[in-house]
């Protein structure tokens, strides 16, 4: 009869099978790496936000503070879409800076 209480390192494949503690940390570390933002796949309509501002006569930065003013009665989309390009403005100046 087997053991039921066996290590969990049996139960790994053969390359894990003689790892220690040590080692599963430094896998564990490794896995937990953050990855770069891809925001590319964020972007759900390409210029779509650009063109709702050139159809307000406005820059795109100008057209996301009014959209984003509390007053304002924009649709929940373009406020989400200036938000957005708000925060992607942001995340562009530093990487200039860097």
């Amino acid at each position: 009869m087997k053991n039921k209480f066996t290590s969990k390192t049996a139960k790994l494949a053969p390359p894990y099978d003689k790892l220690t503690k040590a080692d599963f940390a430094v896998l564990r570390a490794k896995k937990k790496k953050k990855k770069p933002l891809d925001i590319q796949k964020a972007i759900k309509r390409p210029g779509a936000f650009t063109a709702k501002a050139k159809a307000a006569g406005m820059s795109k930065s100008a057209y996301a503070n009014k959209v984003l003013a509390k007053s304002s009665r924009a649709s929940t989309l373009t406020k989400r879409q200036a938000s957005f390009y708000k925060t992607l403005r942001k995340i562009a100046s530093k990487r200039k800076k860097k």
